[in-house]
Order: C-alpha cells, then structure tokens, then sequence
C-alpha cells in the first residue's frame, strides 16, 4: 500500500506513457502488475485521452520482480543519460551566446575607450 501522501509527493508517480519512455514497459505488463495487486493506479485523462498514474516506487519494486528485470533498469540509464546529454547539449549552447554576447560588449567598450 502507498504510503501517506505519496500520490502527491513531486516524481513519486509516472504515467503509464512515462513508464514506457523511462523503463520501455508496455501497458499490458503495468495491468498485469495491477490486476496482481502489486500495482496501485488512478486513472486519469488529458485532453479526453486516458491514462494510468502508478506509483514510481511500487513500479520498480514490480520490475525487479520480473525475470528480464534488468533490461528495464538498462532502459532507465539509458533515458537518464539521454535527459543528462540534452541539458549538457543546452548549457553549451548558453556558454556559446554567453561568450558571443561578451565578445560584442568587449568590442564596444574597445571601440568607445
């Protein structure tokens, strides 16, 4: 059973779509951990398109359980060093317009000193 407000606790649920993108588990896999009783869910729906909101940690402790537990963890790494990779990929950018902006400023300065 969940704990006291862990529904509402920040990153403690994911969607079944999320499941999908962060552990690569197919919604059938998620019912089944359901209809088991490992799984708690609320439903929910964005713009009339349904949804299962389980809970992250119930989620995981599902998945060691299973036999190809790992490649669910694999999956995971891998979207987190794909999320690391794209923040890196976006402080870069910012350092660039940064120095490009300095440069400009510099090069006023210069021309007005």
């Amino acid at each position: 059973m969940a704990e006291y407000g862990e529904w509402n606790k920040k990153g403690a649920t994911l969607s079944d779509v999320t499941a999908k993108k962060e552990y690569g588990v197919e919604r059938d896999l998620i019912i089944r951990g359901i209809r088991e009783g490992k799984l708690e869910f609320r439903e929910g729906d964005i713009y009339g398109n349904p949804y299962l909101r389980i809970l992250r940690r119930q989620l995981e402790e599902y998945l060691a359980l299973q036999p190809d537990s790992g490649q669910y963890f694999t999956n995971k790494k891998m979207a987190e060093i794909r999320r690391i990779n794209k923040d890196i990929a976006a402080l870069e950018k910012k350092i660039r317009n940064l120095k490009k902006e300095r440069a400009e400023l510099e090069d006023q300065l210069n021309r007005h000193a």
